[in-house]
């Protein structure tokens, strides 16, 4: 089958990979302009306009695709029989979606109709889901309401990160989407039910900060979703914290300690108080433009000891 591509990331990656070496022909790639990345700002390709560029495939990067009256010209000059969408970042116009003869599949990284939306693998961590999986739907106009060629289903493991676990579930996904392709023809599509529907909206900067109020199996599961952007953050004297690498450690802390206080100190991490009088042993940070290291020799350098706090923001003295 002749394809145009929608991708960005390296998360798109394998699904790319897997349609070429199943001998489909990939005819245009539809991509994000490049951006401005690292201290000196240099303008930075997608991981996908770099991999077709040296397969010699034509790329096409919309500012807007919604309104990009080329887009759509060269989507007719490609010729696809489908279009594949895999991660790409912009809302696709219906005239470019329904176009090819069997329309436009997206892969998406969650078991729809739960989490539809742009952060599916982050909310899924976060909101302690132990199983999640991947769904090839037709994409319609909507946020990922088409209905569903397939899915496959996967553990959640226990200690997985997002970075790990988007990792699994891009294989897992491009092997689908290989299968769901050669099945084309005689898959009938299931409709999506929107009462068991769930959403999985775009991050915030914000939605890192963490509320120490929380009890300490959520801050993990934070840890674990929001590395490496938004990160997972707290402040100490001031100076802003990414929390790296955390887990909840089982006993009960008991007393009457401040949420955010820190109880002990060793060099296994820093441990901390956490709601309901849960603790999180802390194990690898980041101060603000400084490198990472172990919670223990953080603590070292900043001279941190039993009874100090981290915060969910600066204190009005050190606004000040």
């Amino acid at each position: 089958m002749k394809v145009v591509f929608f991708g960005s990331p390296s998360i798109a990656l394998p699904s790319f990979s897997a349609i070429m070496n199943a001998g489909h022909e990939i005819t245009l790639v539809i991509t994000q302009p490049d951006r401005k990345s690292g201290r000196g700002k240099k303008e930075t390709p997608s991981a996908i306009k770099e991999i077709a560029l040296k397969k010699g495939i034509p790329v096409y990067q919309p500012g807007k695709i919604r309104k990009d009256s080329l887009a759509i010209e060269k989507i007719r000059e490609a010729d696809p029989d489908v279009n594949i969408v895999v991660a790409y970042g912009q809302i696709i116009p219906g005239g470019i979606i329904y176009f090819p003869e069997f329309h436009s599949l997206n892969v998406h990284f969650s078991l729809l109709p739960k989490y539809r939306g742009a952060a599916p693998v982050q909310w899924a961590i976060l909101k302690g889901e132990n199983k999640t999986g991947v769904t090839i739907f037709e994409l319609n106009e909507k946020m990922d309401e088409g209905d569903i060629l397939s899915q496959q289903e996967t553990e959640i493991f226990p200690e997985e990160s997002i970075l790990e676990l988007e990792s699994r579930l891009a294989h897992l996904g491009a092997h689908l989407l290989v299968q769901t392709l050669n099945q084309i023809k005689t898959i009938n599509p299931a409709k999506q039910d929107s009462r068991k529907a769930t959403y999985a909206p775009l991050l915030r900067k914000e939605d890192g900060n963490i509320n120490w109020d929380e009890e300490a199996s959520y801050i993990e599961r934070q840890v674990r979703a929001f590395n490496p952007w938004p990160s997972a953050f707290t402040f100490f004297n001031g100076i802003r914290i990414k929390i790296l690498k955390a887990k909840k450690i089982r006993e009960k802390t008991g007393g009457s300690f401040k949420t955010g206080e820190i109880l002990d100190i060793r060099k296994t991490g820093i441990i901390v108080e956490c709601g309901k009088q849960s603790a999180l042993l802390v194990e690898k940070l980041q101060p603000e433009s400084k490198k990472i290291l172990d919670a223990y020799n953080f603590s070292l350098g900043a001279k941190i000891t039993p009874g100090d706090r981290f915060t969910c923001e600066k204190t009005n003295e050190e606004r000040d």
